[in-house]
């Protein structure tokens, strides 16, 4: 079967553990002949807050579980110094399969930005997702996730510090999130020593904007 993106494989359920399933059996692009496995979102389907990532990484991709590795350790220290509980937040990725390349020795696996014929092409599951849990408010970490939802000539940086909505044509049916974005944890972690801190401290302010975009909206 000739498949141009996810929506086949999608049900018509709104269940994260029914959707988590199905997406394993997933043929919506060829990103699963190489990943161990699909990584699908994790958190409660009552989560007000969400967190949608690029894409899993090595780590991610043996365990099964979004934001495990260095990337999910970093951004777990920005929500605690942001004063966001992670618990009660649903976090994914734009993409639901590792993408890489083989270092030219040895067995590390080196992460490779998804295309947008393949962001696209996994979208059925990112807005499936949305709608199933439905939250008040989503932050999309970094530009593939940003340009997945907001279109691909958004451009992050110009809005950082803003409350975005979803385009009509890329928002659920009733579903109308604010919308925040922010860099990718592994941004931090890959730029310049020198700049690490002050790079930390902006993803902690957006994270902190975008919790007290919810105790507005309680």
């Amino acid at each position: 079967m000739d498949v141009a993106d996810a929506w086949p494989f999608v049900p018509h359920s709104r269940e994260l553990t029914e959707l988590a399933a199905a997406a394993r059996r997933c043929r919506g692009c060829d990103l699963y002949r190489d990943a161990v496995q699909t990584v699908f979102g994790a958190g409660p389907r009552a989560a007000r807050l969400m967190l949608v990532g690029e894409q899993p990484g090595d780590q991610e991709d043996r365990a099964g579980e979004p934001f495990v590795g260095p990337a999910g350790r970093l951004l777990d220290k920005a929500l605690r110094a942001a004063s966001v509980d992670r618990d009660p937040v649903y976090v994914t990725n734009a993409v639901k399969h590792f993408k890489f390349t083989h270092a030219e020795r040895g067995k590390r696996r080196i992460h490779q930005t998804p295309t947008r014929t393949e962001v696209v092409a996994c979208r059925p599951w990112l807005l499936a997702e949305l709608s199933a849990v439905a939250p008040d408010v989503l932050v999309l970490l970094g530009a593939t996730a940003a340009k997945s939802l907001l279109g691909s000539a958004f451009r992050l940086t110009a809005h950082r510090g803003e409350v975005l909505a979803l385009p009509d044509d890329q928002a659920p049916p009733g579903i109308d999130p604010q919308v925040v974005v922010t860099v990718h944890p592994s941004s931090v972690l890959r730029g310049p020593p020198s700049r690490r801190d002050q790079a930390f401290e902006g993803l902690v302010s957006d994270l902190r904007f975008a919790a007290g975009l919810l105790e507005g909206s309680a």
